[in-house]
């Protein structure tokens, strides 16, 4: 093979490549346009991030009959997970453990509910009554407040003789309501919570017996193993922290309720136990469960006591544990893994209660756990985390 056979395809590489090269001589060519039509694609603008979160709440609100109940079937399930170890730690079955866990809570909460649901229905029945000493308990406290009513009064009659007064008296409608709805509507709102606490609880049996399949499953979708392993330690930090923090502040609240339950009683409060066991469910409630159980002893103190300031003992003495058990011993038997900032827990607490009411209220500070959980174990998300801690 001559040399001109060797050098011609090297000359015409050197071609094509002089070629495809810009000349010096010729004008600023504009670069080549990458494409972006992936990066397009995966690109969220600020609209349709604001019109999904509404789409969102949209769905929340309305879907609230079959949401809710899956939401508190899955905090229950995470709370009561350990139970479920434990029993199969002494090798029994996960079907049969989650059965003996479930009648237990069950049963527990049935006889607290009947035992302290007598005497609270009774009361309700009664609360005209109470009222009305109420009313008249604190204008033998405080004589200038029903002077300003009666001047008040006074003012409004001002001019009118006693016939005219009479005939007022007289003229006044009575007002009788007969309303036939509201029976109706108490009985479906009835029926709507039975079929919903059904529904919570064959959900966390549901959630007991299969075990970890879900986390299985999620496992199995995962595309890369390290999306796999990031599913799985946020999935165990979430049910961790979910069950250390319910079981914590369960216990919290119930000392709590026997405390002031016991201080009630040496106070010679009827029905003690009942509210020392109201306050501490309304203690699961941020912010406003406390300020409504300081409320409700002031009243009971003010109806069962003569004096102003025997009268103020009971409010007096749970806003001291609350104030104890708030400052020192919650933050001592949670640590600072929990602590989260208190603005975002009141602005959670309002949202929540606005979407779901009560069970929202309750669920507030868990969603927020949960929450808190995934974004310190997706680096993506550790500005949201730094927002919610303290």
């Amino acid at each position: 093979m001559d040399a001109a056979t060797i050098t011609q395809p090297i000359a015409a590489k050197d071609d094509s490549t002089v070629a495809a090269a810009p000349r010096a001589d010729a004008p600023d060519s504009e670069p080549l346009p990458v494409p972006s039509s992936a990066a397009a694609a995966t690109k969220t603008t600020p609209v349709q991030i604001v019109l999904i979160v509404l789409g969102v709440i949209a769905f929340l609100y309305f879907a609230r009959p079959v949401v809710l109940p899956v939401f508190l079937a899955c905090v229950a399930g995470m709370t009561l997970k350990p139970l479920i170890r434990w029993l199969s730690y002494c090798h029994i079955p996960l079907a049969l453990s989650a059965a003996v866990v479930l009648c237990l809570l069950v049963a527990a909460v049935g006889i607290g509910f009947f035992q302290l649901g007598r005497p609270a229905l009774t009361w309700m029945n009664e609360a005209p009554q109470h009222m009305t000493a109420l009313r008249q308990r604190v204008q033998k406290m405080f004589p200038r407040i029903a002077r300003i009513s009666q001047a008040a009064a006074a003012v409004n009659n001002l001019g009118a003789t006693e016939e005219e007064k009479k005939e007022e008296q007289k003229k006044t409608p009575t007002v009788e309501i007969k309303n036939s709805r509201g029976t109706s509507s108490i009985l479906n709102w009835t029926g709507t919570l039975l079929v919903g606490i059904g529904e919570t609880l064959v959900l966390v049996y549901l959630l007991l017996a299969s075990g970890d399949l879900f986390l299985h499953k999620l496992v199995h979708v995962m595309p890369t193993l390290s999306d796999k392993k990031r599913a799985v330690e946020v999935s165990h930090e979430i049910q961790q922290n979910i069950s250390n923090y319910l079981f914590s502040v369960s216990l919290i609240n119930i000392g709590l309720g026997i405390v002031v339950s016991g201080g009630l009683y040496f106070m010679s409060v009827p029905n003690a136990a009942m509210w020392g066991m109201l306050v501490a469910v309304l203690n699961f409630v941020p912010y406003f469960g406390p300020v409504a159980g300081v409320i409700l002893l002031a009243t009971v103190g003010l109806l069962t006591f003569d004096t102003l300031w025997q009268g103020l003992l009971p409010p007096a003495w749970y806003l001291v544990l609350h104030l104890l058990e708030a400052n020192l011993i919650t933050p001592v038997l949670l640590g600072r893994r929990f602590t989260l900032n208190p603005v975002v827990i009141f602005v959670s607490l309002i949202f929540w209660t606005w979407l779901w009411g009560v069970p929202g209220a309750l669920l507030s500070v868990p969603i927020l756990v949960s929450i808190k959980a995934v974004c310190d174990r997706v680096p993506a998300m550790s500005p949201v985390s730094e927002l919610l801690s303290r």
